[in-house]
């Protein structure tokens, strides 16, 4: 009695089968790309809400609170509130590795080198799922034409064995085909552009939002140094300034022998003329 409520095949008449049979094999593998590619987006909106890098409150304080003044009660204090969901924020680790290198006076090429290789682990893990979408949507109107081109040629192969005799009802068969396969096509590789498209913006808003804050944190050091450079002239030039100046040297009087010599040169010359 039950097995007779329960078909032996559920798919055998549900919409998946009537897809099938209105699109073909083609339409088959639209499916499959489609169901691929949605479980793919999941994928990267779960992962994405739990490991992308976050710029939060408790990090922006610290730091600004290291621009002010690099301190190593900023850094334990940011290794204190990196607890929870905050773990999972990668921004978190590789400003607190920026902070340590810079307290202990490492080679600023190779803090960015470092920092840099870390940002790009990063976002790798993103660049499979939406090389995935992107492919999708590629190959969605390739595979509806190739639908329409085996639709067409069902019609064709139909006309020529009836030998010109053939009604508008078998050809209808193959012209259907065709254009549903056409619109199956467009119906998956709209959305997964629009999908891919959005993805790679919010990626390199999360690219920018790494440089913008690794380099406030290794660039503060500098601009101190700066500073304190800076001061140091004042006090050098201010201490030049208090040195008592001295007034130049007038020269001497011209010798009473050497202007005597020089009204004589000075008389022959003008008996020459």
């Amino acid at each position: 009695m039950f097995q007779a409520l329960i078909p032996s095949d559920p798919f055998a008449s549900g919409p998946v089968a009537q897809l099938i049979d209105m699109g073909g094999p083609v339409m088959a593998v639209l499916l499959v790309m489609a169901l691929a590619g949605m479980i793919t987006f999941v994928y990267l909106m779960l992962y994405g809400a739990l490991f992308a890098p976050r710029y939060t409150r408790p990090l922006r304080r610290a730091v600004q609170e290291w621009k002010q003044e690099p301190d190593p009660k900023v850094i334990d204090h940011l290794r204190s509130q990196t607890r929870g969901l905050s773990r999972l924020n990668p921004l978190h680790p590789l400003v607190l590795m920026t902070m340590n290198g810079k307290l202990r006076s490492e080679p600023e090429s190779k803090i960015r080198e470092t920092v840099s290789q870390k940002a790009q682990q990063v976002l790798t893990p993103f660049e499979a799922p939406l090389k995935i979408i992107e492919v999708i949507a590629a190959l969605a109107p390739l595979l509806g034409l190739l639908g329409t081109v085996m639709g067409m040629m069902e019609a064709f192969s139909t006309m020529a064995a009836a030998e010109g005799r053939a009604s508008a009802s078998q050809l209808s068969g193959g012209i259907y085909q065709a254009l549903t396969t056409t619109a199956a096509g467009l119906i998956v590789a709209i959305p997964f552009a629009a999908l891919a498209a959005w993805i790679e913006f919010r990626l390199r808003r999360l690219q920018g939002t790494l440089n913008l804050v690794l380099v406030e944190t290794i660039n503060n050091v500098t601009g101190n140094a700066d500073e304190t450079a800076g001061a140091v002239g004042a006090n050098t030039t201010s201490a030049s300034e208090e040195r008592p100046t001295t007034t130049p040297r007038q020269p001497a009087t011209m010798p009473v022998a050497s202007e005597v010599e020089w009204q004589g040169r000075q008389a022959v010359s003008n008996a020459i003329r």
